[in-house]
């Protein structure tokens, strides 16, 4: 075999014996997994097992298990079945784990069973990169992604999806019943047989309707009527670039807008974004550990009192106001044709006249401020602003908040940018890795911990990324 790179001899014996670290090079991402849990105090965070039984068999320290685990994240292999293949024939988590292979159910039961404490290692890595001063700039990008469950959507139930089911089921009966009358009168030698099987498909959709009506009533009685019944924390989610929905989770998180890591994370089975822009700002600040911190999300987080409520607490939000003005949409003026004169508290309207304070009502537990003007109905422009004898602007106790971001958004208008290119690519990546379905688990607290572990793996292959293994490792153990 001239010219070619030759192999080496299977049989060819070694004065020696191959050592296992002669096969894991110096800059492997398998020694900072290594050196970053070994630095970890497991038994402060709470894992199980650290105090091992004086009889019986003895057990797998829960390092071994975390860095079997952290190992398989970092290279798309999150099974416990997998892992223990991995564990018998990859060199790399052989000189992780010390040769040692446990069983595929004492992986899973580890992971199972060590919920909290691998959350808080994820939150721990935070700390590290806060030691490292990774955070001095003070800007993250928050972002939410729904994340298919391994529940089938035939296997969730809505209201919606139950009476539209029984409604095909019984027009399925109605069309067989016609059959079957058709092959009743029949007098070939296959009516006889026909008419046998249309009566057992029958028979089997009114058995289907029976379990329909069963599920309507067990999604009548739900708290948020909606039933799953593979994974029943699973939740249909609406998906508002492909006007389908799936069945899974609501993953939230903050990303650093510097280096891209991803500072916060909370999973939800809720699909809307709203309500969730202050909490995700906070845990984000809490994390990084900074006093002032700029926020910036898409318009889905759009809500008055959220970026109220960052303000309160040292948060500066950066979120783009949807335009859903129903009178811009038939072609009239919308509220944002409208000025808003704060030294004189009144709006001027397209037409210059003046729209003064009325009276302050609640709705929705938002106190609100209408303005009118009496000349409406002698407005040239009245058809293009109201049906109604006059047009009546409603004004938030706080709009001021909300107008002083729209001023900011018009100051830095690469915002938007800077969120696109922060907070998409981490969801883009943890979803190629999780594969067609992504989790594995079942429930909302499982579910959180397969969470922890995938974003524990993005950050550490981050870190070595920015850092190199080598100084990574010093950095660690400094």
């Amino acid at each position: 075999m001239g010219r070619f790179v030759e192999c080496a001899d299977r049989r060819q014996d070694f004065l020696l014996p191959a050592s296992l670290d002669d096969y894991v090079s110096e800059d492997n991402p398998v020694r900072a997994v290594d050196a970053f849990i070994d630095a970890l105090d497991l038994k402060a965070l709470g894992f199980a097992g650290m105090t091992p039984a004086e009889t019986g068999r003895p057990a797998y320290h829960p390092a071994t298990m975390l860095k079997i685990y952290l190992y398989g994240y970092l290279n798309r292999v999150q099974s416990s079945r997998r892992l223990e293949r991995e564990a018998g024939r990859n060199i790399e988590l052989m000189w992780l784990a010390g040769r040692l292979a446990p069983d595929f159910k004492t992986i899973a039961n580890f992971r199972q069973a060590n919920g909290a404490a691998i959350r808080a290692v994820c939150s721990q890595f935070i700390g590290l990169c806060r030691q490292l001063n990774l955070f001095t700039r003070a800007v993250v990008a928050i972002d939410g992604s729904k994340m298919k469950a391994v529940n089938n959507r035939d296997k969730n139930y809505t209201a919606a999806k139950v009476q539209s089911r029984m409604k095909q089921v019984q027009d399925n009966i109605d069309r067989y019943l016609e059959e079957l009358d058709r092959a009743d009168r029949e007098e070939s030698d296959i009516a006889e047989p026909k008419a046998a099987r249309l009566k057992e498909k029958i028979g089997r959709l009114r058995d289907q309707m029976r379990a329909l009506e069963a599920r309507e009533e067990e999604v009548r009685l739900a708290p948020d009527q909606q039933v799953s019944l593979t994974d029943p924390d699973a939740r249909a989610m609406t998906s508002a670039g492909r006007g389908t929905s799936i069945v899974g989770y609501n993953l939230q998180a903050a990303v650093d807008a510097q280096h891209h890591l991803i500072v916060a994370h909370e999973l939800l089975n809720i699909g809307s974004d709203r309500a969730q822009l202050s909490t995700m700002a906070a845990k984000a600040k809490q994390a990084m550990g900074v006093d002032v911190l700029d926020a910036i999300a898409d318009k889905g987080y759009f809500k008055g009192e959220e970026i109220r409520a960052c303000e309160g607490i040292g948060v500066t939000a950066f979120v783009p106001r949807p335009l859903t003005s129903g009178a811009k949409a038939r072609g009239r003026f919308g509220k944002q044709d409208f000025v808003y004169v704060e030294q004189e508290n009144i709006y001027r309207c397209p037409a210059g006249e003046r729209l003064i304070y009325r009276y302050t009502s609640v709705e929705a537990d938002m106190t609100l401020h209408s303005y009118w003007t009496s000349n409406c109905q002698t407005c040239a422009l009245h058809d293009q602003c109201t049906t109604g004898k006059e047009r009546r602007i409603k004004r938030w106790e706080h709009e001021a908040v909300v107008e002083a971001m729209g001023r900011r958004l018009d100051r830095k208008p690469e915002a938007m940018r800077i969120r696109r290119q922060t907070v998409e690519h981490p969801f883009g990546t943890l979803k190629a890795w999780m594969g067609s379905t992504h989790f594995l688990m079942k429930t909302l607290k499982n579910v959180r911990t397969e969470v922890s572990l995938h974003i524990l793996a993005y950050n550490l292959k981050r870190l070595i990324a920015i850092f190199g293994v080598q100084p990574l490792i010093a950095a660690m153990q400094t």
